[in-house]
Formats: structure tokens, sequence, C-alpha cells
């Protein structure tokens, strides 16, 4: 079957970056495979000790921290997203209806290094968060925020929340309101039919924002290595690391792919574990 004349324009572009990305993973393949030559830019023959290596204790947990990392960092974008995403479809005024959307999709205008930076000054020893609680009397001494874990969720929470409130907003839509009138006229509270008939309802859209927070995150680079200042490990850092200050391509080659592979389990696995939710929100 052909494509229709109006629709080649647009499935050429569509083709060619197809073919771009199939291009650019099979060289970081090549490279997984093929065997390190320190001092050398060029790669030495084909092996498997790349992935053998990914073994070692070390690796192990940047790769545990990293998923850690990501379901925190899912949960906590799941928890402020979801009041925001309820306020955006079900408030009345259109004018607070855009307000709420500009807000919430702000930061996806920002560029990330700039985002960081911003991070940065508000979490350090001396930025707003200290500065506001010494001068309230909370604390007698900064709190370190900035190197932790803390820190990279934070900042990591903020980049993610608009997927997060876009995809639980589009979930929350879908809801018949009829199901909610009928559940308050047999006598349920809002509460009670929030937990039995609005949570299960958008149960679709709870799942595929946490999956996509996950595997946003999974892919971070400039937060956790500028938030994190090279004491939060992450699969991603560990790349840049291997790959640009010690220039052993292929074994970065090799831990990102096992990093790609890992992230598709992870939601696989989260996809299964969430079926029956989802089968129970479509009923």
């Amino acid at each position: 079957m052909t494509a229709k004349p109006f629709l080649r324009p647009f499935v050429s572009p569509a083709v060619l970056l197809a073919f771009g990305l199939l291009a650019a993973m099979f060289a970081v393949l090549q490279y997984s495979v093929r065997a390190y030559v320190p001092g050398s830019l060029d790669v030495g023959g084909f092996t498997l000790e790349n992935f053998t290596t990914l073994l070692r204790p070390l690796y192990a947990l940047a790769f545990w921290q990293t998923v850690v990392l990501c379901l925190e960092t899912a949960a906590f974008t799941l928890l402020l997203g979801y009041p925001v995403a309820y306020a955006l479809v079900r408030v009345r005024s259109p004018a607070l209806k855009s307000v709420i959307l500009i807000i919430a999709v702000t930061p996806l205008f920002l560029g990330e290094v700039v985002r960081t930076y911003s991070w940065m000054i508000v979490l350090g020893n001396n930025g707003f968060v200290n500065s506001l609680l010494l001068a309230l009397g909370v604390i007698e001494r900064p709190v370190q925020m900035m190197f932790t874990t803390f820190g990279v969720v934070v900042a990591l929470v903020h980049v993610t929340l608009p997927i997060m409130v876009i995809m639980l907003a589009a979930g929350l839509s879908h809801i018949d309101l009829n199901y909610e009138k009928a559940a308050q006229s047999l006598g349920a509270g809002p509460i009670r039919t929030f937990m039995t008939v609005t949570l299960p309802l958008s149960m679709p859209g709870i799942v595929a924002g946490f999956s996509t927070a996950f595997a946003w995150t999974f892919s971070a680079f400039a937060t956790p290595q500028l938030i994190g200042g090279g004491k939060v490990n992450t699969v991603s850092t560990l790349v840049y690391q291997l790959g640009f200050a010690s220039f052993n391509f292929p074994f970065a080659a090799s831990l990102s792919l096992t990093g790609l592979a890992l992230t598709f389990a992870a939601i696989a696995l989260m996809r299964q574990g969430t079926r029956a939710l989802e089968r129970m929100g479509a009923q």
C-alpha cells in the first residue's frame, strides 16, 4: 500500500529520521563489541569483555542507583502532578485553565543547562532555600542539598512534571463525569468518589505518565552531572566519564546499550504490574 500524495512530504522526513536512528544505533552496537586500545581513539577486534565488565560491583551499583533515582523521581512527579492535572481538567474558568497550563509546561521551554544552573543557585549553601531558612531561624547552618540525591531528585522532578501533567490531564479528560455523579447519588462522598471512581478511571494516564517519567529520568545527564557533582553516579554520567574523560568508547557504548535494555525491561515490568489496574480503570 502506497502513501497518499499529500502524506508523502511527511513520510519522507520520518523515513530519513528512522534511518539515521538505526544507523546511529548500529554504530553504538558495533562499538560495544570492540576492544579498547588504551591511548588511542582506534578500537581493536571483536570482544564481549565490555559486557562482562559490567558485572563488577561499581557498575552494578550505578545501575541500581539509577533505577532507584528514576523511581523516586517518577513517584514524586506523580504526587505533585496529579493535583495540577486534576485542576487543569476540572477548573471551569478558561483564564485560570490557561494560567495553570502555562505554569505547568514552562519548564519545557527552558534549556536543560539553564534550568539546572538555576537549581544550583536555589539549592546551594548560600542559595535561596538556605538563606530563607537561616533568616527565619529554622536552621543554624546551611543544609547540604547540592551534590546529594535529594537535590538531583528535586531538579529532575521539575523537568519531568510537565510531561506527567500533560499525560494525566489526557487521562482525566476522558473520564465521563456521569460516573462520579452516579456514585454521589448512591451516597458516596467526595473522597470515596475519587478513590473508587476517578482514580481507577485515570489509571491509564497514571501508568503512561509514570513510565514516561521513568524513561525520561534514566537518560538525564546534565542535571545529575551538575547537581550531583560526581557524587551521584548514574548510567549517563558514567557514559560521559568513560567516553569523554577516558576515551573508552567501546565500554561506554556497551554501558549505553545495557542501560537502554534495562530501561525497556523496567518499563515492561511496570506495565505488567499495572495491567490489572488499567483493566480496572477501563471497566
